[in-house]
């Protein structure tokens, strides 16, 4: 009991002068339009006005300026409907208590026909606004007007229809709210999809990575443990202790190729089958830009010469090369597509530039996930990546891999 009558305590303070809701945000059907709204509003009102003027002037009697007052009065609510909707019904029960000025008792309504259509409207829009208690509230301080000014012969039907609306208000909000409720929930749990796929799709590419990276390193303690073994068998003259140190060399390298096969187990789902093929490196790269060219792309390769890179540098660089003509053939048809590749002292440089598409490239569906997983094969190796846009409206990937001296 006294959390209702706090409930409904709070109601009128709300009503009466509480603060108002926010605005209605309202989507313009035809955008070109919009611009126009305010001066057909204007127009508008300025129309209802002067015909209530007109028709207070005529059948009360009135002096120009009193109509004219009265019929500003009456529209006022209007200006304030969708912006402010606690002052437009204030506002309109001040019209409703000033409005019946000089009226015909017998008349079954005391207000001008523009005037009781405006009393409906405002009570069904602002209704549908306002939570239940506020909505009660204003039910009722509108039908103080109704039972002071309308005839004896009229009250029970005109209550009756001014509930009836009051009710239609309740209805509709609560409707509302429910799918705006619902939209806000739909809306929340499609970006936690969103996210959750984010985060699925990085840790797949990483995963990914790291097998790449058991095959490569793999195959290096393979010679290690190989050459640590068969030491003995080519150098005859080796003293004792050197033989037991190859032979613990040996027995390291194969207990960490154990060691590497139980994690890739780990990261291997069950349905992917081992990876048997030699892992592509630098000196594929000329291949996969020949391969680019014949799907359609104006690809060019610059590659300066050098000391090769170690198999997991290189393998991380035709990986990027990879994905950025790809993602280039995808998002900028049409567009030359330059690949340079420059193996520095203590680090390899990749840069993958194309210049601005010469048509609109096609919707393509997907998260879009590719410059994440080519910046986690840079970080891997400790070296960094950046991608964005270029000056001539094209894109550019950079990646510097260190492979000397890199923690």
């Amino acid at each position: 009991m006294a959390s209702a009558s706090l409930r409904a305590w709070s109601g009128l303070k709300r009503l009466v002068a509480g603060p108002d809701y926010p605005p209605v945000q309202v989507r313009p059907r035809w955008p070109r339009l919009a611009p126009l709204a305010p001066l057909l509003g204007g127009i508008a009102l300025a129309g209802v006005t002067v015909a209530t003027t007109q028709y207070l002037i005529q059948t009360r009697d009135l002096p120009a300026l009193t109509g004219t007052l009265i019929a500003l009065l009456t529209v006022l609510p209007l200006g304030f409907l969708l912006s402010r909707p606690l002052w437009a019904w204030r506002s309109m029960l001040v019209s409703a208590l000033f409005g019946t000025f000089n009226s015909d008792p017998a008349e079954v309504w005391p207000w001008s026909p523009a005037h009781v259509v405006i009393i409906l409207l405002v009570l069904l829009v602002v209704g549908a606004r306002v939570e239940r208690p506020v909505l009660v509230w204003m039910g009722l301080l509108t039908l103080v007007p109704v039972w002071i000014f309308v005839p004896p012969s009229n009250v029970a039907g005109i209550t009756l229809l001014f509930v009836g609306v009051t009710l239609v208000a309740d209805v509709i909000g609560r409707y509302a709210r429910s799918r705006s409720t619902l939209s806000a929930q739909l809306a929340e749990q499609s970006e936690m999809s969103e996210l959750e796929k984010a985060r699925r799709t990085v840790l797949e590419e990483r995963t990914r990575i790291a097998r790449e990276m058991h095959d490569v390193v793999a195959h290096h303690m393979s010679m290690i443990a190989v050459r640590a073994e068969t030491a003995p068998y080519r150098l005859p003259d080796l003293p004792e202790p050197a033989r037991a140190e190859f032979g613990a060399i040996a027995g390291a390298a194969r207990t960490a190729l154990t060691d590497m096969r139980r994690l890739l187990g780990v990261l291997r789902s069950e349905d992917s089958a081992p990876l048997t093929a030699p892992q592509p490196g630098l000196a594929d790269v000329p291949e996969l830009v020949t391969a680019a060219r014949r799907a359609g792309v104006s690809a060019t390769l610059d590659v300066a010469e050098g000391e090769p890179p170690p198999e997991a540098v290189g393998l991380a660089a035709y990986r990027i090369v990879q994905e950025a003509l790809a993602n280039a053939s995808r998002h900028a048809p049409g567009a030359a597509v330059r690949v340079e590749i420059r193996p520095w002292t203590a680090d390899l440089s990749v840069r993958i530039h194309n210049g601005p598409p010469t048509s609109a490239p096609p919707a393509v569906a997907g998260a879009g996930h590719g410059i994440a997983g080519m910046r986690e094969r840079a970080t891997l190796l400790g070296g960094e990546l950046t991608a964005g846009p270029s000056a001539d409206g094209g894109f550019t990937v950079a990646a510097r891999l260190p492979y000397r001296g890199a923690a």
